[in-house]
């Protein structure tokens, strides 16, 4: 089961680190939706790959056979699972969409969980059930909080202080009366964003999804005609996609050392 599961994570990997499209995955699909949203990276790393290492774990456990190994096992296969069921709500509630790997995952960690459970060592020295589901259970609960507040930006990503020039321009987009159009789910809006720095909210940026991903677009956005988030519109212009700093200068007629 390991195993698959490492092929089902390693060949999402590879998708995403390559830019081909999954398999069964057409564009604007539920699938693809959650499978390019800001929950598929997890510290600039597609979340497949930490799944791959994690299966890979329980893959290396399993071939060695060692009762010593088993609440390592254990250990993986808990977070995983309460992961993998994270992620799941995730996109269920947030994105109102569902993928059909990542479903496949949740199932095979969660046999994987079972199948450890049932295999537990009749050696371990002073076990008790009770103690043990309090501790690891615990333990991997924190371990997912701290992963969801990484997620809504509470903690890894130090913004410092402003940049005079990035708040300047971001400054000078605004009063330029220049768009930015986005989706809070949307990866590529996060990293357009994270190229501002402290100076995010200083961008004249648009909310496109008030409803989530499953909801109508929000009024002002499908009046634009936005197909495409991050959208930005300069000058009567519309550019679809991330644009650097430099590039926004450029196209919005910035000057350094001036608003």
């Amino acid at each position: 089961m390991a195993l698959i599961g490492m092929g089902i994570t390693l060949y999402l990997t590879l998708i995403a680190w390559t830019g081909k499209s999954v398999a069964g995955c057409s564009a604007g699909s539920g699938c693809d939706l959650v499978l390019n949203s800001r929950w598929s990276m997890l510290f600039g790393l597609p979340t497949s790959f930490w799944g791959f290492l994690a299966y890979t774990a329980l893959a290396g456990i399993a071939f060695i056979k060692s009762d010593s190994y088993w609440k390592l096992a254990w250990t993986v296969s808990l977070v995983g699972v309460l992961y993998s069921i994270y992620l799941t709500s995730v996109s269920l509630i947030e994105l109102e969409a569902a993928c059909p790997y990542c479903l496949s995952s949740l199932a095979l960690m969660t046999v994987i969980l079972a199948t450890v459970a049932w295999q537990r060592p009749g050696g371990l020295p002073n076990f008790s059930w009770g103690r043990w589901l309090l501790w690891t259970g615990t333990g991997a609960l924190i371990v997912v909080i701290t992963l969801h507040l990484h997620y809504e930006g509470l903690w890894g990503k130090n913004l410092g202080a402003e940049e005079p020039e990035t708040r300047a321009l971001a400054e000078h987009l605004a009063k330029k009366n220049i768009k930015f159009y986005g989706a809070y789910w949307c990866p590529h809006c996060q990293d357009q964003k994270e190229m501002f720095g402290a100076s995010a909210h200083r961008l004249p940026y648009i909310e496109c999804s008030l409803q989530g991903s499953g909801g109508p677009q929000a009024k002002i956005c499908n009046d634009a005609g936005i197909k495409v988030y991050p959208t930005w519109i300069i000058d009567g212009q519309r550019y679809e996609g991330v644009l650097t700093p430099e590039e926004l200068a450029t196209k919005s007629g910035f000057k350094r050392g001036l608003p």
